[in-house]
């Protein structure tokens, strides 16, 4: 089995000297033995605990913390369970990292598409990535309740063309006809439109917003507050009535 020096120890761990020293001063890093100069030799298996104390010491764990969880009966459960809880934080960590370089990324994209741009026009590209989420949530929603709808609507026609029954037709008439005067009233209570013009965030009547010409991100309004009339952009609009 090999043996180590304290600075042999020292450089393999990726530590100082001083730092292995000072482990051993605290009583949670013994040398397995002493040589005939009197110099401490470490093991393998003392290099496997420096490293556990150093990753300890990564989660901020004090000396004494430390030193308990070592003289557990079963310190190795203990250590899995932190490493398990530091492995769940950094994945959330990265997760936020990640979505807020997607915002700057979309921002930058945002303002390449200004001819010139102004804290307004960045203050409505935020309001847009904000919500961003939210809108496709709600549309994936909104494509899931209209699903069995349009399985009804192909099961009343070929029904009717087979057996010529017409009822389960008219049925779904009904249903389609429920479905979607739900479905509209719920997506505009939930979105609001930002003007070019004038920037103000507003939330035209159900008839003009239902009718209106529109993209997949935008529709053909007249502002509430200024009058334009033209494409204002849709965003997540909350609850608010």
């Amino acid at each position: 089995m090999s043996k180590y020096t304290t600075g042999e120890l020292a450089k393999l761990c990726g530590v100082t000297v001083r730092t292995v020293q000072y482990y051993d001063t605290r009583g949670i890093l013994v040398p397995s033995e002493l040589s005939e100069g009197g110099r401490r030799l470490y093991t393998e298996d003392d290099a496997k605990r420096l490293k556990v104390i150093c990753f300890l010491r990564d989660l901020d764990l004090p000396i004494d913390a430390i030193a308990q969880i070592l003289k557990e009966e079963h310190p190795e459960r203990v250590i899995s369970l932190l490493i398990e809880q530091q492995e769940e934080a950094l994945s959330d960590e990265i997760s936020e990292k990640q979505e807020k370089l997607e915002k700057l990324r979309e921002l930058k994209n945002g303002l390449k598409s200004q001819e010139t741009f102004s804290l307004e026009s960045i203050g409505d590209i935020a309001m847009i990535m904000e919500g961003k989420k939210k809108l496709k949530r709600m549309r994936w929603m909104m494509i899931l309740t209209g699903l069995p709808v349009s399985a009804l609507q192909w099961f009343s026609i070929i029904f009717w063309i087979v057996k010529g029954i017409w009822w389960p037709f008219i049925i779904w008439v009904v249903v389609a006809a429920v479905w979607g005067t739900w479905v509209s009233k719920y997506y505009f209570n939930h979105v609001k439109y930002i003007c070019p013009e004038c920037h103000t965030v507003f939330r035209p009547t159900l008839k003009e917003a239902f009718w209106a010409n529109h993209t997949p991100t935008a529709r053909k309004l007249t502002c509430t507050a200024c009058g334009h009339k033209g494409f204002c952009v849709e965003i997540w609009g909350g609850d608010e009535k």
